[in-house]
């Protein structure tokens, strides 16, 4: 049976992407090794793994997550107030409310909460 899913999404730099999670982001980072081209983070209850690509040219990235929360409205002014570059919270025509941001290695983050 499937139990949960952990997103890995490549980086070029460990440093850089664990700043922008942990500290624009709120997450935590997960695991007590630091591995040597990999990082694990984590938030509320889930994971983003993630493997470096040195040679990765964001422009040409599409690793993307959507994520739902049960708080969008709560979310979407923490990043706001962290300066994260994001798209506007918006009502979808599939009944979510949802915004996007990229991180930098523009790997697409959408957040999604459910309108009924």
């Amino acid at each position: 049976m499937l139990t949960e899913i952990n997103p890995k999404l490549p980086m070029r730099n460990k440093a850089i992407t664990r700043d922008f999670y942990l500290n624009k982001l709120g997450f935590q980072e997960f695991g007590s090794a630091d591995y040597d081209g990999y990082l694990m983070v984590q938030k509320d209850s889930i994971q983003i793994h993630f493997f470096e690509f040195k040679e990765l040219d964001p422009k040409e990235n599409y690793g993307q997550v959507y994520i739902r929360t049960d708080d969008i409205e709560a979310l979407y002014h923490f990043v706001k107030d962290k300066n994260v570059n994001s798209t506007e919270l918006e009502h979808k025509l599939w009944m979510q409310r949802e915004f996007s941001i990229l991180d930098p290695d523009s790997n697409l983050l959408t957040f999604g909460q459910n309108l009924f």
